[in-house]
């Protein structure tokens, strides 16, 4: 934290030619913006440090304004120290530090325009409505319920039951959904036989869900089935689930509508940084961004006989001895 505070308050320190005059006790009054820290040649004023805790995180502001606000201020006047030292040493002038302080100020300027872009970006409820209808399918939702069949290998197999293999519980989900078709209550089904255990317990019930939520040959098979319809077998990962649908709905557009501006507003920034690269015509220097080749492996060397020796390396074959047949 300390070093990030540092880095980005001594852009502003080192900005400065030399340190702002002192006003007088007058101008501090007329102001309201006293002096609260003061060392030797570095003074620092209210609405300075203020706006010092402002370029921190989001996260580290609320720290900085609260229990960590001596912290702060003794990390921020170390920084001013060390900038005023180093204006009296001319580093504000170092080559190095020169390059850095003009990427800084380029980074600032750039997050300048990025915010004016985006507050240039206005969006009306029309405009809102009209992306939400345009993607009415993000909101859908269905409410189900199902009876799961696990087969051998399935993570909802249950410990002590006996295991079916797939051929049989794809047997077993048909027989359950001919008795449903037959009137048979899908809550005392679900409670006696489904896998799903949680859900068995409340008579199959799943609630309501949108498209991402389920696997995908079950949540396929649960939005295009009508209200009231029982589908299935159908097979995942987890066996053959027998489904009903209970309803068709989407999230009301009240609901959504303060994500999807953030959303939106997110899009058309894209858009508008895209179309800002197109325009430009941009070009890379291909050879300089070529992706290296990767390097060659290292070739072993062979062994070297001592070069004291004149005997011939064997060529006998080391024995094997073969082990016991005797079982463990």
């Amino acid at each position: 934290m300390i070093i990030a505070l540092l880095a980005l308050s001594a852009m502003g320190a080192m900005a400065q030619d030399k340190p702002a005059p002192t006003a007088t006790p007058a101008v501090q009054a007329a102001t309201g913006d006293p002096i609260i820290i003061a060392a030797g040649d570095v003074s620092i004023r209210q609405s300075e440090f203020e706006n010092a805790i402002k370029t921190l995180p989001a996260e580290y502001q609320q720290f900085a304004t609260g229990p960590g606000k001596k912290q702060f201020a003794e990390d921020y006047l170390r920084m001013k120290m060390l900038a005023a030292q180093g204006f009296k040493d001319n580093l504000q002038n170092d080559a190095e530090v020169t390059s850095q302080l003009a990427l800084m100020r380029e980074n600032l300027v750039a997050n300048a325009e990025l915010q004016k872009i985006e507050k240039g970006i206005t969006l009306s409820d029309a405009d809102l409505q009209k992306a939400y209808d345009a993607n009415k399918n993000d909101y859908e939702k269905v409410t189900a319920r199902h009876v799961l069949i696990a087969f051998k290998g399935s993570p909802a197999a249950q410990p002590g039951k006996k295991e079916l293999t797939e051929a049989e519980a794809k047997a077993k989900a048909e027989e359950i959904k001919k008795k449903l078709e037959g009137g048979a209550k899908f809550e005392d089904l679900a409670k006696a036989e489904s896998d799903d255990k949680g859900s068995g317990a409340r008579g199959g019930e799943l609630g309501s869900f949108g498209h991402g939520q389920m696997v995908e040959e079950f949540e396929k098979a649960a939005f295009a089935a009508k209200v009231g319809d029982i589908v299935g077998p159908v097979r995942t990962q987890y066996g053959y689930h027998v489904i009903k649908v209970d309803a068709h709905d989407s999230t009301p557009f009240a609901q959504v509508k303060a994500t999807l501006e953030k959303s939106e507003r997110q899009r058309r920034l894209k858009e508008t940084l895209d179309t800002m690269k197109k325009n430009a015509n941009v070009t890379f220097n291909e050879a300089y961004f070529a992706v290296p080749a990767p390097a060659a492996p290292a070739m072993e060397a062979a062994p070297t006989a001592p070069a004291t020796s004149t005997k011939p390396a064997s060529t006998t074959k080391p024995v094997t001895k073969k082990t016991s047949d005797k079982k463990q």
